[in-house]
């Protein structure tokens, strides 16, 4: 069986085409990603931006022709936080259903968090004895899992994203001291409500944040999949980078080795999230999965066809 799925974010339109076998993992076909920046605006309007909407129906449009392409018998969905937030979501979905045959599903952050869960659990090898932090830094939205043996699963999703809290807060190039601050107040006051209790031994990092992060950190000239899902960062390097990407314009950081394209803009809230996480659960070293919701989504779906 071909599957592909289909990962709608404030930021980024991500399809994943794998096939799957009895007994044996998903073999990825065919990876596809490009920030069209849905979310622009939302929190400040309520509403989809025309243009960003526009861009991210031609997206849609073209990952599902490419996954049918590649024989691709369902294509499922995930769309999070902007769709959630928006009033227009609705009339939205509608267009993409008329244009493409694709139907979103607006999940909800509890949702979220458990692909990602998914997503993590099975694509990196964890003790699974261990207590685990999974952090989910998205452009509209921050999803938290902790798990623990034994345990049911503790799954949270926080309204702190790279380009809502770039919107928010973050009004010159490069961000001044005081904006600098205000992020990081932000997230603390954000992290401190939530009154969770848990000093994880192991915390993974997923999402374009987390991935762009480590493949600046790493210098890689062109993004790498076998370089960068299961690296490790140290916190002291994530605030070392933090630190430089501060200091840089915009057009610096563009041109920074690893810097995906369209994530130059809201990088730094994006790490300043991420540095807070790990301050806040004491977390000194961070394990990256460059499989995140989409990758749930194809589990979940295995798991749907095992028991149907």
């Amino acid at each position: 069986m071909k599957l592909a799925a289909l990962d709608v974010g404030t930021n980024t339109v991500l399809m994943l085409v794998v096939e799957c076998a009895d007994g044996t993992n998903p073999k990825r076909l065919k990876e596809l990603t490009r920030i069209t920046r849905l979310g622009r605006g939302v929190e400040c309007t309520g509403h989809l931006d025309p243009e960003c909407a526009a861009r991210t129906l031609e997206a849609i449009s073209e990952f599902a022709a490419q996954a049918r392409a590649l024989g691709a018998e369902r294509i499922v969905t995930a769309a999070t936080s902007a769709l959630r937030d928006a009033r227009d979501g609705e009339a939205f979905i509608a267009q993409v259903r008329a244009a493409t045959g694709v139907q979103l599903e607006v999940i909800s952050g509890e949702t979220e968090a458990y692909l990602s869960y998914l997503a993590s659990a099975r694509g990196l090898r964890l003790d699974p004895a261990a207590d685990l932090l999974i952090i989910d830094i998205g452009g509209g939205s921050t999803e938290l899992i902790a798990a623990r043996a034994g345990v049911p699963l503790k799954l949270v999703s926080l309204e702190m994203g790279s380009v809502r809290l770039t919107e928010r807060i973050i009004k010159h190039d490069p961000p001044t001291p005081s904006e600098n601050r205000e992020l990081e107040q932000t997230a603390d006051a954000i992290l401190r409500a939530l009154n969770w209790r848990f000093r994880p031994e192991v915390a993974v990092g997923i999402a374009g944040t987390v991935t762009t992060l480590a493949a600046v950190a790493l210098g890689l000239d062109h993004y790498d999949h076998e370089a960068v899902h299961g690296a490790r960062l140290e916190r002291r390097r994530v605030v070392e980078v933090l630190e430089w990407l501060r200091a840089l314009n915009l057009e610096q950081r563009k041109a920074l080795p690893g810097m995906m394209e369209g994530r130059a803009d809201v990088i730094i809230a994006g790490v300043t999230i991420l540095e807070r996480i790990l301050a806040h659960f004491g977390v000194d070293r961070l394990i990256v999965s460059d499989q995140g919701v989409r990758w749930g989504l194809v589990w979940r779906e295995l798991e749907h066809s095992l028991r149907a």
